[in-house]
């Protein structure tokens, strides 16, 4: 692709922030571990970004659209960082406070989002949003390759009190690059709050108007419901408390996991471009079997070379995560315009998150009772029927750009 100064500009600061956030996304579970030795702590963690997110969104997708995106998501930056420096300044750090924090990041964190998301493909000609998604997604793996290794050796050095420092300095430097972006975006400000639900209305109509949206979002909103408690609470619960690895380790397989993701937006960078859409459902099934293997590591009484074992299932499995979510991502953004893009986005976000919070309430307390190894195999099970369920009816819509209504 040609790269252009906003577009690098926009890349360049995604990446600074991603570095930090890396850093804090590692560091943090694993305080929350420590401190409480608890999988449903962990779940209330991921609720309190979750839940505040999906409240707030509806509001943050107007807002994205009628007020200047680059300066909302240079402003978001910002206070994220501020916030931080508070918790460290204050000595926030018992698990209340913490929570309480989470919320408050969250909710900055869906203005941001609502602002950068929709922004992101104005800045790029929509022929090479492919290649723009993977080339930025490269550059946010390699920040959370380096990062999670730092996590864990980080908050090995100086807990979570040196992790979120460097998050909250990442943040400043993010925003300085931000603001020497160039764009053009005519405020439209809100007169009342019937036109904020008025707008909101207009989002969903237009992703229920739209077939290949409306397919998307309801595959998504079930894949979420499983994906997002196996990833967020089953998957470090059975690292850190089953097999009993370190904090570095821990770290490491992410980086392993990024590295994998890292060789697929490569791929579909240089060779494959939009042809890498077709190969949706071959991702999902090495995804399936990389689950398995997992399941496999953590049922096994023995475990010797666990740690090598899981760091090439991490491999591939980031690998195969590659080929679901760019092509999938640019297709969104070509059948979406950019005055409706970001309540469409934060539309869509809400409706496939929605059913996320259910999954990630019962996962918790079912570690506290079932095996893990259990537990993950009935998420495969379900993940499963879904995906054979939209292989047998939905496929062609899938896997078909559709940029039509219907």
């Amino acid at each position: 692709m040609s790269p252009n100064r906003n577009f690098w500009l926009f890349a360049i600061g995604r990446f600074i922030s991603q570095l930090g956030w890396a850093v804090q996304d590692v560091a943090l579970p694993l305080y929350v571990l420590d401190k409480t030795h608890s999988g449903s702590m962990m779940t209330a963690f991921i609720l309190a970004e979750i839940i505040p997110s999906i409240i707030v969104m509806p509001f943050a997708g107007v807002i994205g659209d009628r007020y200047n995106r680059k300066w909302l998501m240079v402003g978001f930056d910002l206070i994220k960082g501020v916030l931080l420096f508070g918790v460290i300044a204050f000595d926030l750090f018992s698990i209340p406070k913490l929570l309480a924090v989470q919320v408050i990041m969250a909710v900055l964190g869906s203005f941001f989002s609502a602002g950068t998301g929709a922004m992101f493909p104005d800045l790029v000609d929509k022929e090479l949003l492919e290649k723009a998604n993977s080339t930025v997604a490269s550059l946010m793996i390699v920040a959370r390759l380096l990062g999670p290794a730092l996590g864990g050796l980080i908050y090995g050095i100086g807990g979570l009190r040196l992790a979120m420092l460097i998050n909250a300095v990442s943040f400043f430097g993010s925003g300085l690059f931000e603001i020497l972006i160039r764009y053009e975006w005519r405020a439209k400000p809100i007169e009342g709050i019937s036109q904020v639900f008025a707008d909101m209305k207009e989002g969903v109509h237009f992703i229920l108007n739209h077939r290949f949206l409306k397919t998307l979002m309801t595959f998504a909103i079930l894949m979420g419901a499983f994906g997002a408690p196996f990833g967020a609470v089953l998957l470090p619960y059975a690292i850190r408390e089953i097999l009993k690895l370190s904090s570095f380790q821990f770290g490491l397989l992410e980086s392993f996991f990024m590295g994998g993701a890292l060789l697929g937006n490569i791929l579909i960078a240089v060779k494959l471009g939009r042809k890498a859409g077709k190969l949706l459902f071959k991702a999902m099934t090495i995804d399936g079997v990389m689950t398995t293997a997992f399941i496999w590591v953590i049922s096994s009484l023995e475990r010797k070379g666990a740690f090598l074992f899981l760091a090439a299932v991490a491999f591939l499995w980031g690998a195969s995560e590659a080929f679901i979510d760019i092509p999938i991502q640019a297709k969104l953004q070509r059948a979406v315009p950019s005055e409706v893009r970001g309540r469409v986005f934060s539309a869509l976000g809400i409706l496939t998150r929605i059913s996320t919070p259910l999954g990630l309430v019962l996962v918790g307390p079912l570690l506290n009772v079932y095996p893990a190894w259990l537990v993950a195999l009935g998420i495969w099970v379900a993940m499963a029927l879904v995906v054979v369920y939209y292989w047998l009816k939905y496929r062609e819509i899938l896997l078909n750009e559709c940029p039509g209504g219907n």
